[in-house]
C-alpha cells in the first residue's frame, strides 16, 4: 500500500503541474522525503493525497506512509512521520498531548470539517425501542438491539480496536446492558450496517460525519444530555451522561516538517476542505466506483484558482 500510494502522488503530481522532477525539487528546501500518514479511512486518504500531490507540486518529494490511528503519534513526536492532514482530535492518546506539550507534535490549524460522531440507528428501530433518540431508552430495549451472541444484553459496533475504546468506556460509565464490538475496519462496519438495513435487522452502531452514507440512507442519532463543559467519556453516570465528546479535525505535523521544509508548513497551515467537498469526494470513491487518484485529480483541476494561493 506505502508504495502503490507514493507512486500515485507523484505521478498526480507530475501529470499536474507540467515540470520535470529537476525543475521542481530545485525549489525544496530538502530533497529528502515530507512522509505523510495515511490511517484507516477513506476521507482522510483524500485528504492526504491531495495535500501529497500539492506539496509534491511545490517541489517537495513526499512520501505516503501506512500509520496506525494511534501509533502514529508516537511516530510524529520521533520525526518518523511528518505531516497528517486529517486528526480527529478526541481519538488521541498521551502521546499526542505530551507531544504538543513538549512541542515535538505541532497543531497546524484545522482542517475545515465539521464532524459529529456517536451512536446512529435506523428507523424502524423507533417502533422496537420507544423512547429513541434518548440514550435513556436504551437501559429498558437492550434485548431489541440484541444477538444470539449477545444476549441478554445489545450488540454495539464500535469503532474499530485501532481507534480506541470509547462506546466500551461510555456504556461501562453509565452501566448500559450492551457489548461493545470493535469493528473490523470502515468497510467492515459499513458492509455491516447496509446488511442490516436491507433485511431490517437490528443494528447500533458509532459512526461519524462527514460521511458518504447520509446521503444514502436515513439514519438517526441517540441522543444525550447537554454539557457546556467537556464532555468526558470516561467519566459519565447513567443520569447525566452526555455521550461522546464532538471532535475538532486538526491538521497536525511533527516539529521537523517546519524546520527542514518550512514553506511546506506554511502550506499546511492553510490547506483547508469543507464537509461537503468531502462528502462529495467519498462518495465518488466508495460508492460510484471511481478510483481514488481520479477523484483527487478532479479536485486539483477544480479546484486550481483556491490551492494556488497556498503554495505560492
Amino acid at each position: 500500500m506505502k508504495l502503490s500510494l507514493k507512486y500515485t502522488a507523484a505521478a498526480l503530481a507530475m501529470t499536474l503541474a507540467g515540470v520535470s522532477a529537476t525543475g521542481a525539487m530545485a525549489e525544496a528546501e530538502s530533497p529528502d522525503p515530507i512522509k505523510i500518514a495515511i490511517n484507516e479511512w477513506t476521507g482522510q486518504h483524500l485528504s492526504a493525497n491531495i495535500a501529497a500531490v500539492l506539496l509534491e507540486k511545490m517541489g517537495y518529494n513526499v512520501e505516503l506512509v501506512t500509520a496506525g490511528g494511534l501509533p502514529q503519534f508516537t511516530a510524529l513526536e520521533q520525526g518518523e512521520i511528518h505531516f497528517n492532514p486529517e486528526v480527529w482530535d478526541n481519538s488521541i492518546t498521551d502521546a499526542y498531548t505530551n507531544g504538543l506539550t513538549s512541542g515535538a507534535i505541532v497543531d497546524m490549524g484545522e482542517l475545515g470539517l465539521e464532524p459529529r460522531e456517536g451512536w446512529i440507528y435506523p428507523d424502524y428501530m423507533t417502533e422496537k425501542c420507544p423512547g429513541l433518540p434518548s440514550y435513556q431508552a436504551l437501559f429498558d430495549c437492550a434485548q431489541a438491539f440484541g444477538t444470539a451472541e449477545s444476549f441478554p444484553n445489545g450488540r454495539l459496533i464500535a469503532y474499530p480496536a485501532d481507534w480506541g475504546t470509547r462506546s466500551k468506556s461510555v456504556v461501562d460509565e453509565i452501566g448500559l446492558p450492551f457489548n461493545a464490538i470493535p469493528g473490523g475496519s470502515e468497510g467492515a462496519m459499513v458492509a455491516e450496517l447496509k446488511s442490516a438495513l436491507a433485511s431490517k435487522e437490528p443494528i447500533l452502531m458509532m459512526f461519524w460525519q462527514p460521511h458518504w452514507v447520509f446521503a444514502e440512507v436515513d439514519m438517526n442519532w441517540v441522543e444525550w444530555n447537554p454539557t457546556d463543559e467537556e464532555c468526558i467519556e470516561e467519566d459519565q453516570d447513567r443520569e447525566t451522561a452526555c455521550g461522546f465528546s464532538q471532535a475538532s479535525v486538526n491538521k497536525i505535523a511533527s516539529k521537523s516538517m517546519a524546520q527542514k521544509w518550512p514553506n511546506a508548513a506554511k502550506f499546511a497551515e492553510q490547506f483547508t476542505l469543507t464537509n461537503d467537498e468531502q462528502n462529495a469526494m467519498i462518495f465518488e470513491v466508495d460508492q460510484a466506483g471511481r478510483s481514488l487518484e481520479d477523484v483527487v485529480q478532479e479536485w486539483v483541476t477544480d479546484n486550481e484558482e483556491r490551492w494556488s494561493t497556498w503554495i505560492n
